[in-house]
């Protein structure tokens, strides 16, 4: 019958579901950790132009965005509305990953990096929101789409730690240096993109979500704004988006100048931090259910704010003291993206609720949005670097006083003022799991009285 709750999604499907992520997810640490990285150092391109070409190319592609988003509300095929956009998006990824993890070589100038970055994005964009407009759809209910959410954040830890120990692995057995376990990571998301993506459509269905097709006023999208449960989710992720992406781009410069470990050394402190993430996931989950989603993701902001400086305190040159520290820094991480997507999605509910249309791609798309905003952001600290005289060199001789205690000021205080001040905007967040769940019911009743009226027989 139309309009009754949909099944509870098995483990197998949800797995199958989420494999998609291990590539997207290590497009999602290349980005703002690895790739600027790289290029500022092995390529050879001078920090203020990494950022510039960064920042440039996120502002351009958080224009795509909202267009992505209203298109993929709009599509209507036998395949499903989002699943032919994930298809859409693989070879696009496919062709940005060989170009800017393998073929890019050193001296290649900025318009090379601007040109496949645009592209990346790009596909990143069409990828990463058909894929979450897909979970949105998989399950409908208050708990079970924390479920489905949960699952999704597992799957992008997996793939960020199993990228990121590429470059220590080839490493460590000789292989090659740092830029060629680089150019093997692009390698094994060129794989990984066909793979996983066919799995997910030979294994998992999409549900047929009902509701009027988006027109095209610039008001009716405007208005999203206007909501208090879009408001305050917005500004809590752009919070959360500005801080990881600050101790993404500054992380290696930060261990290496100030505690003393190198690429080799830095690259498995990094996994044992997503390691956390990934242990600590399933207790955010069970959490969200006990006290709510926003309550949940409230908590988690104050205990990340807390376990990073904590952790980016603690004294250099121990290895092991470093990896304790960094793993129990990470046991929130989690929290942030799958909660507050799963809380768009929710908010996606009720304002089909409200209007009858369903805009729930335009408002994950919003929401990517602000997350790409506060990686913009977050590469602001490399033009403060560079005015300060900083330079990405190895060990901190080469730099003075003043611009390591820059580097120490924005790789530990700011990004923990971030993370406590996201819990402080979502006070009063209005969107409950009693009020959602009383939505639902609504929206179960009304799209079955729609396909019975569709399904009377006439005279």
């Amino acid at each position: 019958m139309a309009g009754a709750p949909t099944a509870r999604r098995s483990n197998a499907v949800l797995a199958a579901f989420s494999t998609v992520c291990l590539p997207l997810a290590a497009f999602g640490v290349a980005l703002p950790v690895t790739l600027p990285e790289f290029y500022a150092t092995f390529v050879g391109l001078e920090l203020g132009a990494v950022a510039a070409v960064f920042m440039i190319v996120r502002l351009i592609d958080i224009v795509f965005d909202p267009f992505i988003g209203w298109a993929m509300d709009r599509t209507n095929s036998r395949f499903g509305r989002y699943r032919p956009w994930l298809v859409l998006a693989t070879p696009i990824l496919m062709l940005a990953a060989y170009m800017m993890f393998v073929a890019v070589q050193p001296g290649a100038p900025p318009v090379f990096l601007f040109a496949w970055l645009l592209v990346l994005y790009l596909g990143f964009s069409i990828g990463t929101l058909g894929q979450l407009g897909w979970a949105a759809v998989l399950a409908p209910e208050y708990d079970q789409r924390s479920r489905v959410y949960g699952w999704w954040q597992v799957f992008n830890i997996v793939g960020v730690v199993l990228i990121l120990i590429l470059p220590t692995i080839v490493q460590q057995t000789g292989v090659g240096d740092y830029a060629e376990g680089v150019r093997i990571m692009g390698w094994a998301i060129v794989i990984a993109l066909p793979l996983t993506v066919g799995l997910a459509l030979l294994a998992v269905p999409e549900p047929v979500t009902r509701g009027d097709s988006p027109h095209g006023s610039l008001g009716a999208y405007v208005s999203l704004f206007k909501k208090p449960v879009v408001r305050k989710l917005l500004f809590a992720d752009l919070l959360l988006g500005i801080a990881p992406g600050i101790t993404g781009s500054l992380l290696f410069f930060f261990f290496g100048q100030i505690k003393g470990y190198d690429h080799a050394q830095t690259g498995p402190l990094m996994v044992l931090y997503f390691i956390g993430g990934l242990c600590g996931a399933p207790f955010w989950a069970w959490l969200a259910t006990r006290v709510g989603k926003d309550r949940g993701l409230a908590i988690a902001g104050i205990a990340s704010a807390a376990l990073y400086v904590a952790a980016t305190l603690a004294p250099g040159h121990n290895l092991f003291l470093t990896a304790i520290v960094m793993f129990i820094a990470g046991l929130p991480y989690a929290a942030g993206l799958f909660l507050t997507r799963a809380m768009m999605a929710d908010a996606g509910d009720e304002e089909r609720y409200e209007t009858g249309v369903d805009r729930t791609g335009l408002m994950l798309s919003i929401l990517s949005a602000t997350t790409k905003i506060g990686h913009v952001i977050a590469l602001v600290p490399y033009l403060v670097l560079q005015a300060v005289g900083f330079r990405p060199v190895p060990g901190p001789e080469g730099n003075s006083e003043f611009s390591l205690i820059t580097l120490q000021l924005l790789f530990i205080l700011v990004p923990g003022l971030l993370m406590a001040a996201s819990a402080w905007v979502l006070k009063g967040y209005p969107l409950t799991a009693e009020r959602h769940n009383a939505i639902r019911r609504a929206l179960d009743e009304r799209d079955a009285g729609s396909a019975a009226g569709r399904e009377a027989p006439t005279e």
